[in-house]
């Protein structure tokens, strides 16, 4: 998986993305492929469009169209400094070999999609392949939302960028609302006449001691994560900035939570007489995945037939596939053994790139066969 090495060393934080796309591309035109690069960078602020390869299927006995079968996985990383050295150790697992994060998200689903492909022009795979590389996914998704889907032949798909032991399928994903609210107040010099001032960071703490934050319940999370505003430490602080979310996997609950939010944050203002502007935005929306899935049927035949047990979980985070199934795809979210994510920890065994292949390809088969 020398591939996996030269990706992650290809700098591509979201914005960035140019160079590892045209390095993609450039590999998958190696392979006599055609490869669309879409119109995406501008609407979803990133550095180079989406990506698509479409791989024909061995026509059926009948001479039908064996269908489409879409693989996801997304170009970008978050941010870092300093260029991505990776190692490989004596375990026989890929790390970073500096301060940096390793790039394993989502770069070792780019390298296993790039080997199925290098492996079906070698051999016509039983249905059609559609591999999608995405880019801004680390920043709200975008690529993902910038894509124009009737693009896509498959009616099922897979997003390899989940972060947890291979064998885990992510049934449900939570709506990720937004909150940012900007206080006004007046400024006074502290010490001198504290009284004619009106202090927005004060109204802003008192909002957020009001908030019911962290882990509301088993599928709800609240969070405050910015708070900044003053000038100086003698001037009572006439501006304020806080930044937070919502996040469940029941949407009635999560726009209650926000409206919570909001309502201590207008409560607070007027209580200090200060103003605020709040404003919401939905990131992406959630998701449940029901037992006709068949791409959860496909999944879990494939991972049995690999050895692995399938475990059925409930993520926090959102991935592409969240895009995908709200536009009506049958789309799931896997976990493809990369642990650490977002961390100079961040890592991948050799031998998950390898079996991670060899279950998308058994997803192949098995859809071929008609499971």
């Amino acid at each position: 998986m020398s591939r996996f090495a030269r990706l992650c060393e290809i700098s591509s934080p979201t914005g960035e993305e140019r160079a590892v796309t045209d390095a993609v591309r450039a590999e998958l035109e190696s392979f006599g492929l055609e490869v669309f690069e879409d119109d995406a960078a501008g609407p979803a602020g990133a550095g180079a469009g989406n990506l698509l390869a479409r791989i024909p299927g061995r026509p059926r006995p009948d001479g039908s169209d064996p269908g489409y079968v879409m693989f996801c996985a997304h170009l970008d990383t978050v941010p870092h400094e300093g260029p991505i050295e990776v190692v490989l150790d004596d375990e026989g697992v890929y790390r970073s070999g500096g301060d940096t994060i390793l790039g394993a998200d989502n770069k070792a689903a780019v390298a296993v999609l790039m080997e199925m492909a290098a492996r079906a022009v070698a051999e016509a795979p039983p249905v059609g392949l559609e591999l999608l590389f995405t880019v801004a996914e680390e920043q709200g998704l975008r690529g993902a939302a910038a894509f124009d889907q009737s693009k896509l032949r498959s009616e099922i798909g897979y997003v390899l960028d989940h972060a947890t032991d291979i064998g885990e399928v992510i049934t449900a994903a939570p709506t990720h609302i937004g909150i940012r609210a900007e206080f006004r107040g007046s400024e006074a010099h502290a010490g001198l006449v504290p009284e004619s001032g009106r202090s927005a960071i004060a109204a802003a703490a008192r909002a957020i001691t009001e908030m019911e934050l962290g882990r509301l319940d088993e599928g709800t999370t609240a969070n405050i994560g910015v708070i900044s505003g003053g000038t100086s430490g003698n001037v009572i602080p006439g501006r304020c900035l806080v930044v937070g979310e919502a996040r469940s996997t029941d949407p009635e609950r999560v726009t209650g939570v926000i409206a919570d939010m909001t309502d201590a944050m207008l409560w607070s203002a007027s209580e200090g007489g200060v103003e605020v502007d709040v404003t919401t935005e939905k990131h992406f929306t959630g998701y449940q995945v029901d037992e006709g899935s068949r791409s959860l049927a496909l999944a879990e035949s494939a991972l049995s037939g690999r050895g692995h047990e399938p475990q059925r979980i409930t993520t926090g985070g959102g991935s592409d596939a969240n895009v995908f199934r709200e536009r009506g795809m049958d789309c799931l979210l896997l976990a493809n053994g990369t642990y650490a994510n977002h961390t100079f920890d961040e890592n991948v065994p050799r031998e998950n790139l390898v079996e991670m292949l060899e279950i998308c390809e058994a997803i192949v088969d098995l859809a071929g066969a008609g499971v």
